[in-house]
């Protein structure tokens, strides 16, 4: 784990990435107000707003364009960085964004303005902001005879973007017909239950896990836990979102034998209400499951669909 030593924190996220918590943690380390920071540039005939540095380090817009890389080499040297080492963090090898597909998305940009999860977070004062991203996670979702949605296994670690951070808000939405009041959440490993809301009509739940400390800026956190439903009705799909750049997901989906798929394919959607893209068929294996591996995923909804009949 990190110290609270600037230099650790700021070397961890150099090695590691993603490019706006690295820019985040040498602004921080380097003690300078963003309009400190664009006079420098403007100095060195360059000019950039203290909104777009503002965007830069809350990941919500990524410097792509050539003259924004001559920016961030510039800041390289004004923030008393290794030459090249945040601009490493921008090529696609390291997580880094070659499009705007890559930026970070809001829950907005993911859900909708008024979606139903957006109300379940304000309940839980959850900022609009991640505090946390996911640098991997790994899921087994098991299907029961019914073809129901019995429950699902999560493994993740996180990086926190800002100090302080003891807690991941957790959002499942239930098949149709699901009771979420009867969904259950059993923390595993290294979290305990906080609070909990749900949304009956919509079959939503947040839920808090709380870690046994704050986290300090950049510390990663691995964390497991365990979601049991079984009340819904049939399934077809599971889906996962995420707003920042992902370095590896792994879904499997296991099935309930006799009642197997005909077939499973993997798709992408760049928001809830958007069509599939990259549908790619995959192959139930000898032991009743399918799964899909991502890796450098970018901002988005993924998941693993199948069909009955």
């Amino acid at each position: 784990m990190l110290g609270d030593s600037p230099d650790e924190a700021l070397a961890e996220a150099l090695r590691s990435g993603p490019f706006h918590l690295a820019l985040r943690t040498a602004v921080r380390r380097r003690g300078l107000a963003l309009h400190r920071i664009r006079h420098h540039l403007a100095e060195q005939g360059l000019q950039v707003s203290v909104t777009s540095l503002s965007y830069w380090q809350r990941g919500e817009r990524v410097p792509a364009r050539t003259e924004s890389v001559q920016v961030v080499r510039a800041l390289e040297h004004i923030l008393d960085v290794t030459p090249g080492a945040l601009v490493r963090l921008l090529e696609p090898a390291h997580g880094g964004a070659t499009a705007h597909t890559r930026a970070a998305r809001r829950y907005q940009e993911l859900f909708g303005q008024d979606s139903a999860v957006l109300q379940l977070l304000d309940q839980l004062d959850c900022p609009t902001e991640d505090r946390l991203h996911t640098v991997s996670q790994s899921e087994q979702v098991h299907i029961g005879p019914r073809r129901e949605l019995r429950r699902r296994e999560i493994q993740q670690l996180v990086r926190a973007h800002r100090g302080n951070v003891d807690r991941y808000v957790s959002l499942y939405e239930g098949d149709p017909g699901c009771d979420i009041t009867r969904v259950r959440v059993d923390p595993l490993d290294n979290c305990r239950l906080g609070r909990v809301r749900t949304d009956r009509a919509a079959a939503l739940l947040a839920v808090e896990l709380v870690f046994d400390r704050p986290l300090a800026l950049g510390e990663t956190q691995p964390f497991r836990y365990r979601v049991t439903d079984g009340t819904g009705g049939e399934s077809t799909e599971y889906t996962r979102g995420f707003r920042y750049p992902v370095s590896h997901y792994l879904l499997q989906v296991y099935f309930t034998p006799p009642t197997l798929p005909v077939r499973c394919y993997r798709f992408g959607r760049r928001a809830a209400n958007a069509p599939c893209h990259g549908v790619t068929q995959l192959p139930l294996n000898g032991y009743h499951s399918a799964h899909l591996a991502e890796q450098n995923a970018s901002p988005g909804i993924v998941g693993l669909a199948w069909e009955w009949d």
